[in-house]
């Protein structure tokens, strides 16, 4: 196998600067490069802009501009942007880029020749914002003028000559490659939505326009330019030299992609339309398409028309460049839609940077200079609670792998996360404050410990958060070399030597409360709001207050280990899971719990867990639930499981 690793974003639509949404896009994709660098695999990561269609030509004449100039005027906004958020990006592609045009025509005239392309009429619904031909299957309503089925906006009628793409001829090779590759797209219920969109029936693809002149001539015929699907979708492999004699090695070393990165609203055009364009070429299929939900703001998705967009300069200006990078891939869950909130950002500088993985820096580094031991080697022998820190670490080393792999950036962060929080506790444990006083030997082993924990930590965090991991292993004494196979390494025996010297705090504190101080500008009604009357201080007060409950409350709740059997996902919701759970001799249970943001379905089948099993049956999605399952939760730490430490008979009761 080619020790190599190629990924996409999709290419940008350029009529504004880039926003938060597609930030997020592209530092998935540059956390992916980053991740498996540190597998030690050659890399390859493209990026860039569609540059072509009427969307161009009617945003560059509201400006009084020829379509070129205005493009031209907003490539370096994308660079900019990018280099800001440090995404190592190997090549920009540029529709509009001489080689990218030869190539495209040099596809067609392929295609033309074997037949695959012909020239017919069209006459339909078209939706400009969207580059998109409504079909009558689209127009489920039936509707005289039909709305487009992607943005619901009103779609122009149109009747002109086009070529077409035999997209029909490729029906049954589609679902036959989906059937036999049935986690090629991420999340799986993408997949499905795929596979019932082909199985309705394929149309031919219209490919090319008369009524603009803005785009790839066609070969042969330059009264018609290449509609934007056929252009912009080939840029994943004219950026590697596709159609270029000169490139042949590389595009054989890159292609096929390993992964494409793509948000859900483009799903259909990368997973039908491509893959049927690849086919029809004689070329291999991408290897996964991982496709992200939608960034929301007030439960509304985030785009540049709907006028309320974020701009990721003005949050790195307010929070930080890795800080935002942080946020989005943990924050933001691939499977489902996110909602996008200032208040978390914060929240998340505040307990989980700063507290979290900041003040153990700062405790660790600061006890190394307080009793003389900045430089730590490794002892001969490791104690029992170093060893099984060092166990809990490797552990944690091959989890963020397997999430990497399976596309769930923001499980491979909460997972690094749990060992953050493995070792805070474990230096709660240890107290080498204390130790310095009777036992040195004791007291560097654990030092060396936590030194080799840091190490491991932020190694894996440094796909999210580069200049501030870098920062974190200078600190340490550790030349972090980008490239090199750290992932076998680090389950490897700890052996390492650290050199450490007190730095800068890495993440400031975020006090809200000083923020509003300082001088925020709130509106008044957002000001009324954050007033605290003195009743409300007394209110806040009694709730801070412990609310008891007697044993016989407790009595009260039957806990049980059960086994789940099954698990599926519950249609209609985004959050629902449905277990059959095995209690022993207390019978199986259908028992439903939200947790399909932060687990797999098959990830829990097999595991024992902790259910409440007298809990009133209810009705959810339209069947019963008959329990509850336990989960530890963080206040933003997402969900952990509850397990038991041993194999337990299942119905056994929880004491």
């Amino acid at each position: 196998m080619k020790n190599k690793f190629y990924v996409t974003t999709p290419i940008y639509y350029i009529t504004a600067a880039p926003h938060i949404g597609t930030l997020y896009s592209t530092v998935i994709a540059d956390a992916l490069k980053r991740y498996h660098q540190l597998a030690g695999q050659e890399t390859f990561f493209v990026t860039g802009t569609d540059e072509h269609g009427q969307k161009i030509v009617h945003a560059a004449e509201k400006q009084g501009k020829d379509p070129q100039t205005f493009v031209d005027g907003f490539v370096d906004s994308y660079k900019s942007m990018w280099n800001l958020y440090n995404v190592s990006y190997d090549f920009f592609v540029r529709t509009t880029n001489a080689d990218h045009k030869a190539a495209v025509q040099k596809w067609l005239q392929k295609l033309l020749d074997q037949g695959d392309i012909y020239k017919d009429f069209y006459t339909g619904w078209y939706c400009t914002p969207c580059e998109t031909f409504v079909t009558e299957k689209d127009n489920e309503s039936g509707d005289d003028k039909p709305a487009c089925p992607d943005c619901s906006r009103d779609t122009t009628e149109i009747s002109e000559e086009c070529y077409f793409f035999k997209l029909s001829k490729y029906q049954d090779r589609l679902l036959k490659f989906y059937e036999e590759n049935p986690n090629w797209i991420t999340p799986k219920e993408r997949q499905n939505e795929v596979v019932s969109f082909v199985k309705e029936g394929l149309k031919d693809l219209s490919i090319s326009r008369t009524t603009i002149s803005w785009g790839i001539p066609f070969p042969g015929d330059d009264k018609h330019v290449t509609y934007v699907w056929a252009d912009a979708l080939n840029n994943y492999i004219t950026a590697i030299g596709y159609g270029d004699d000169t490139k042949k090695d590389q595009f054989a070393s890159c292609w096929p992609a390993d992964v494409q990165v793509l948000g859900k609203d483009i799903l259909r055009f990368h997973a039908v339309f491509w893959p049927a364009f690849l086919m029809a070429s004689n070329l291999e299929l991408p290897k996964q398409l991982l496709v992200h939900g939608w960034l929301k703001i007030d439960k509304e998705k985030m785009s540049k028309s709907k006028g309320n967009a974020v701009d990721p300069k003005k949050l790195a200006d307010e929070y930080g460049i890795d800080e935002i990078r942080y946020y989005l891939l943990r924050k933001m869950a691939v499977t489902q839609d996110s909602e996008f909130s200032i208040k978390d950002i914060e929240q998340s500088i505040h307990s989980e940077l700063s507290n979290d993985l900041g003040n153990l820096l700062h405790r660790f580094s600061t006890l190394t200079q307080k009793y003389d031991c900045t430089t730590l080697e490794a002892p001969a022998k490791w104690n029992k609670d170093c060893a099984d820190l060092q166990e809990s670490i490797a552990k944690m080393v091959q989890e963020t792998e397997r999430n990497i792999h399976q596309g769930f950036m923001h499980r491979a962060v909460s997972t690094i996360w749990e060992s953050i929080n493995r070792v805070n506790s474990f230096v709660h444990q240890q107290e080498p404050w204390k130790q310095i006083k009777s036992d040195r030997e004791q007291f560097l082993q654990t030092m060396s410990a936590i030194a080799h924990s840091l190490r491991a930590i932020s190694i894996m965090l440094w796909p999210v958060m580069p200049q501030k991991m870098e920062q974190l292993l200078q600190s340490i004494g550790v030349n972090f070399v980008s490239g090199h196979n750290y992932i076998d390494e680090l389950q490897q025996a700890w052996t390492q030597t650290f050199t450490v010297q007190k730095i800068d705090p890495l993440f400031a504190k975020y006090d809200t409360k000083n923020k509003s101080q300082e001088g925020a500008k709130m509106d008044d009604k957002q000001k009324n709001q954050d007033v605290t009357t003195t009743d409300q201080k007394e209110v806040e007060k009694k709730a801070e207050e412990p609310k008891y409950i007697s044993i016989k409350d407790v009595i009260k709740v039957d806990l049980r280990i059960g086994e789940i059997l099954e698990a599926e996902l519950v249609e209609g919701s985004e959050k629902l899971l449905k277990f059959q759970v095995d209690f022993g001799e207390f019978g199986k249970r259908q028992i439903f719990s939200g947790v399909r943001k932060y687990y797999e379905a098959d990830q829990l089948v097999g595991k024992q867990g902790v259910f409440i099993v007298n809990l009133k049956p209810r009705k959810m999605m339209g069947d019963v639930s008959e329990g509850m399952m336990l989960f530890a939760a963080g206040e933003n730490d997402g969900l952990n499981m509850l397990q038991p430490d041993n194999k337990s008979i299942n119905g056994t009761k929880v004491q």
